[in-house]
């Protein structure tokens, strides 16, 4: 059966006290909206409707990428007003999904459960027992279990309020049998709104089943709709995703402190510390080990791969069994091969480094290609930019590059080179060979260096400017080579 799905997201939300408007309010590092078109999007709509009001631009700057219907809600008179301005576009014979801009959590399957009595002409609503159901419409049952009715909270007498189920405003039905009932609507009530609610009065009415569908988790069905509510938003989806990843075999230190801003496909026996952000499309190998304080952005991880503490790796590849870290930052375009060791405060950028390879210490490269089995030694540098343009480094197989060198791009290490500590390389450095770039070493005997002298006066050192008396001693200049 066809379905349309409508996404009600025209609300200013006031209390969030923000020039942003609340569905563009980030939740997981991306709006909140855009959580709920991913879950139309999984349930395979037809055509999905987005009703915008405040704030209109910007959501549709925001998300104009997203292949989605913009419908505006000029005046904002309630949720049956708003879904009004979305029905003309959708046939009767499809079935209509409504859905809100700030209930970001709703799993894909809840929603499929919501759809199954929607498909057999029912009214299906989504709904949930609440410890608290203050600030929450009831939903009133009869004797046998039916539902009658939705009464709003400011409408409810003290008997309704005492209802521990509430309604989430997630509904479905037939768009046909929908246009009837949205026809009907009045806001003859204490907010003068129209409230898609009362649609459900209606149902009884005219005969058709209502059928009432209670979330799994009363998390999936949190609304926003101030910074608090965001946070505690923000907690469950943290919760939500962690959950899923230990139901598949992931190990994570503590579900607290782990946040998923994207989507994680993994191994088997993966191991997640504390502290760990996972941003974008990830990729984890069977046996990957991520240490605490880690960034993952954007990147594939191969299998038995360890990911030491307080390391950034974004928009990378790294192969299997490679070590990255403490303090190791991996940049975009880095691709590292097999049992590759990248040291702490290793930086790496644009960077290409064969199987077998070693960047242990306080070293950048950037722009370069690295063969097998290479050391790369301390405060090593590829110097790759000359102020207009980038320019490659290339270190053949076998190469040794000693600490504190500077690798002037372009420029080539031959195969099994050995360059030594101190070298300012220019020019292309043959393989199977050393080459050395260092200065003269002088050493000045008898040089001293300046001293503050007392001031007699105030107790203060004052600056000298190196003499230590009135006789200035004579300095001897030697060179070393």
């Amino acid at each position: 059966m066809p379905l349309s799905i409508v996404i009600l997201a025209a609300g200013q939300g006031t209390r969030m006290k923000s020039e942003l408007p609340k569905v563009l309010q980030p939740l997981a590092g991306r709006p909140i909206l855009e959580h709920v078109i991913d879950s139309s999007e999984i349930l395979g709509a037809d055509q999905i409707y987005v009703v915008f009001g405040f704030g209109g631009e910007q959501v549709k700057n925001a998300l104009g990428h997203r292949d989605v219907n913009w419908v505006l809600q000029e005046e904002q008179l309630g949720t049956g007003h708003a879904l009004m301005q979305a029905i003309p576009d959708i046939p009767d014979d499809h079935t209509l999904l409504v859905l809100y801009g700030d209930v970001p959590l709703v799993n894909p399957d809840t929603l499929q459960c919501l759809l199954v009595p929607a498909y057999g002409r029912c009214l299906a609503l989504l709904s949930v027992e609440q410890e608290d159901p203050t600030g929450y419409g009831r939903v009133v049952r009869d004797g046998a279990g039916n539902v009658l009715q939705i009464v709003e909270e400011k409408d409810a007498n003290e008997a309704e309020l005492a209802i521990a189920e509430v309604n989430t405003g997630l509904l479905a039905a037939s768009a046909g049998l929908l246009r009837q009932w949205l026809e009907e609507l009045d806001n003859n009530n204490a907010q003068g709104e129209y409230y898609l609610t009362d649609v459900v009065a209606s149902a009884v009415r005219d005969g058709v089943p209502v059928e009432g569908v209670k979330a799994a988790y009363p998390d999936e069905v949190l609304g926003v709709n101030d910074k608090l509510q965001l946070a505690q938003v923000e907690a469950a989806f943290r919760m939500q995703q962690a959950r899923s990843l230990m139901e598949n075999g992931v190990t994570i230190a503590d579900p607290a402190r782990l946040d998923v801003r994207g989507t994680v496909s993994h191994g088997r026996d993966v191991f997640i510390d504390v502290n760990v952000v996972l941003e974008g499309r990830i990729e984890l190998g069977d046996g990957v080990h991520i240490g605490p304080n880690v960034c993952v952005s954007d990147s594939r991880i191969g299998a038995r791969t360890r990911i030491l503490p307080n390391s950034v790796i974004d928009q990378a590849e790294i192969g299997p069994q490679c070590t990255i870290g403490p303090f190791a930052r991996i940049r975009p375009e880095t691709r590292l091969e097999d049992h590759v060791k990248i040291g702490n405060f290793v930086e790496i950028k644009k960077s290409d480094v064969a199987a077998g390879s070693k960047v242990n210490h306080l070293t950048y490269v950037g722009d370069a290609t690295i063969g097998r089995n290479v050391n790369v030694g301390a405060g090593t540098i590829t110097c790759n930019y000359d102020g207009a343009n980038k320019h490659r480094t290339e270190i053949e197989d076998g190469a040794f590059i000693g600490s504190g060198v500077q690798l002037v791009a372009p420029v080539k290490i031959g195969p099994n080179a050995t360059i030594g500590a101190g070298s300012t390389i220019t020019r292309h450095a043959p393989g199977e060979a050393l080459t050395l770039a260092r200065s003269t070493q002088v050493v000045i005997e008898g040089w001293q260096r300046p001293q503050k002298k007392t001031d007699p006066s105030s107790g203060s050192q004052a600056e000298s400017s190196g003499k230590t008396g009135d006789k200035k001693k004579k300095s001897k200049v030697r060179t070393s080579r």
